[in-house]
């Protein structure tokens, strides 16, 4: 599993390219699931044929949580995929 690391007070954008998993298929819809530390920045998820990302903010230093992913394509195959998030003080 891929990990990152942000400081509490950052505002950074996350995301997964699915290209190579989809083949020919796209994305019809993602949504994305964070602990109740994190949150997400509304308004900021996106989506297109083949990525999605979505701007996370908060945490608390010296934690670490797993955001996860979930896609539906348009061939109505749904995966997800998940990214451990450290969060330190920098």
């Amino acid at each position: 599993m891929k990990g990152f690391v942000k400081d509490p007070d950052a505002t950074l954008d996350y995301g997964f390219d699915w290209s190579l998993w989809l083949g020919t298929d796209t994305i019809q819809s993602s949504s994305w699931t964070v602990p109740s530390a994190l949150s997400i920045v509304p308004g900021s998820e996106t989506a297109d044929d083949v990525r999605t990302s979505c701007f996370i903010s908060g945490g608390v230093a010296g934690e670490k949580y797993i955001v996860t992913n979930q896609i539906v394509t348009v061939g109505q195959r749904t995966e997800e995929r998940s990214f451990e998030l450290y969060v330190e003080q920098r």
